[in-house]
This record gives C-alpha cells, structure tokens and sequence, in this order.
C-alpha cells in the first residue's frame, strides 16, 4: 500500500448570503485533496493529513468526520490554544465564488511551532509521497515556511516524492516575488506539479503552455500537469519529453467550482499512485471534479461520489 501525506490547513466554512441563511461545513485546498483521494482510492492508498486543530468541540468534529473518510489523523496535532480557522463563500449566478477568510491565528499557521513537530516529522520519513499546495506553505510565518522546506529538502533527498500545486492566492503573499522565491526552491525538489494556467500566468507572467514547460524543467520539476479548467488539462513528462493534453468531462450544471482543482488533484494523485498510465490519471480527476462542481461547498456528500466508477 502506497502512503501520502497531505500538508494543509483545514477550516470551518460558512457558506450563503451574508445576513441570510448559510450552511456550516469545513474545507481547505489540502483537506479537500485528502477527502476526495481516500474516497477515491477507496483504502487502496494510506491518506494521512498532516495540520493541527483546536481542543474545541469544532475541532472534534472535523476530526471525526475526517477519520470518517477514512483519513489517517495521527499526524493532526492538537493546540489548546488556538482555534480552526473560518472562511465565508459567496457564490454568483454562474457558480463562481469570492472569499473572507478568518484565519492570522489559527492552530495550522502555527503547526511546526506545535511541541509535538518532530513526531510529525518522523512519520512524513516513511512516506511514499508528500503532497502540499502555494496555500499550506503561505499561511505560516517567515522562519516556519524556511523550516518547512528544508524539511522537504531533506525528505526528497531520501527518495519521498513531492507534489506541489502551486494555487497562488496573491492576498497570502507579502507580495508576488516573495511567493515565487518560495515556489522556486520548493520546485527545485518536486517530482509532481499540479498547477493551474491562470495562475502561472499571474504569478509568472507565462505566456504559453511551452513558457509553463520550460520555466517548470529549469526549476527541476521532473512531471507537470497543467490545468486549462473547462478546457482539460495537459500532462508533460519533462524528462522525455512525453506530453498528452485529455479533455475536461463535459459539465452542463455547474453549481460551484470550489473544490474543482483539489478534487482533480485527488483523482490524478489517486491514479498515480496506483500505477495508472498519465492519461487515466487525468481522466480519473476530470470525472471526479465534474462530480463535485454540481454541489455545494467544498467538500461534497459522500453519497454524491459513491457512485463513479474509476475502472
């Protein structure tokens, strides 16, 4: 059985009108990946999550819906003095979304400071793969992130892959070359890039799916999985050369696109991880993500994805 641990942030969601009626959840990039790729593999592969959470009974419950799901907690640490985060979801008519988030002092911002870091560490050395997005390294403080990817620096040195989606949000960052000068030296370890055309062009000014490519090699990214949204995505093998572009599955009702790029990140991570060829990796994602973007929130009923078949 192969294992991944997943490094994020997880927080309470909110989502609704301001002042009107709003459904409570929970959600973040990382969680989410975690959720849906345990579903996905279905106990095939070992998902372990690796944050931190309050002593709170919010903090129990997003704990034991997570162990629910069949995600491996023991490396979710818990701090009696802070809190999960908070975000707010505001959805238009065509199912896009705006955020408010509440999170400066949150028990994940503060996770490698926890007393209990180094067992965490000890079990990230037996991974087969360490998964981690621009979101889980932006929200801690200066000297963590430094701490972090040396860590990473370390663990790949030891054969552990890396997976990295870089999901810039500008409003994290101090300022853009901040962001990228961490991107760089996170790239510099990652075998697995699963990034988003939008944001590399924001954060890199790329002009091309080649720009993404090339810039991508030179930093020593060894495979790229560029996501075009409605468009599919491409994968890039940019150590051959090997390059497929699959389509996106066909989705008439969207409802909410939060979720959609972790949601396929979960799919493709699933299929990797279980031997599939590039392209049935990048089918499993699309039809996992066409599921999820005709739902709310961020993380879906369980019972909406019962049903796919991933054969």
């Amino acid at each position: 059985m192969k294992r991944i641990a997943v490094i994020g942030e997880c927080m309470i969601e909110l989502n609704g009108k301001p002042f009107a009626q709003m459904h409570q959840s929970y959600g973040g990039d990382s969680l989410n990946t975690a959720v849906y790729m345990a579903r996905t593999a279905d106990r095939s592969i070992a998902v372990d999550y690796v944050s931190a959470l309050g002593s709170d009974a919010v903090s129990d419950g997003m704990l034991r819906r997570w162990q629910q799901e069949g995600i491996n907690t023991h490396c979710v640490l818990r701090d009696p003095a802070r809190r999960p985060g908070l975000y707010l979801i505001q959805l238009d008519d065509q199912g896009e979304r705006t955020f408010m988030y509440w999170r400066d002092q949150s028990a994940a911002r503060y996770l490698l400071r926890h007393d209990d870091f180094p067992t965490v560490t000890e079990q990230l050395q037996g991974a087969d793969m360490i998964y981690l997005s621009g979101i889980s390294l932006a929200i801690l403080p200066d000297q963590d992130r430094q701490q972090l990817t040396a860590l990473l620096q370390k663990l790949a040195a030891r054969g552990v892959k890396i997976a990295f989606d870089s999901n810039y949000r500008p409003a994290l960052w101090k300022d853009a070359e901040q962001a990228r000068l961490c991107y760089q030296e996170i790239l510099a370890v990652t075998d697995l890039a699963l990034v988003t055309d939008d944001d590399e062009q924001a954060l890199w000014g790329d002009s091309s799916t080649e720009h993404t490519s090339c810039r991508l090699r030179s930093a020593g990214v060894k495979e790229m999985v560029l996501k075009l949204g409605a468009e599919g995505c491409i994968y890039h093998n940019l150590l051959d050369g090997e390059t497929e572009h699959t389509a996106a599955a066909a989705v008439t009702n969207v409802i909410d696109t939060t979720s959609a790029g972790d949601s396929f990140n979960a799919g493709f991570l699933a299929g990797y991880l279980t031997g599939k060829t590039p392209r049935d990796c990048a089918l499993q994602g699309h039809q996992l993500a066409s599921v999820v973007i005709q739902h709310k929130g961020a993380v879906i009923p369980r019972s909406a994805t019962s049903h796919i078949n991933y054969n």
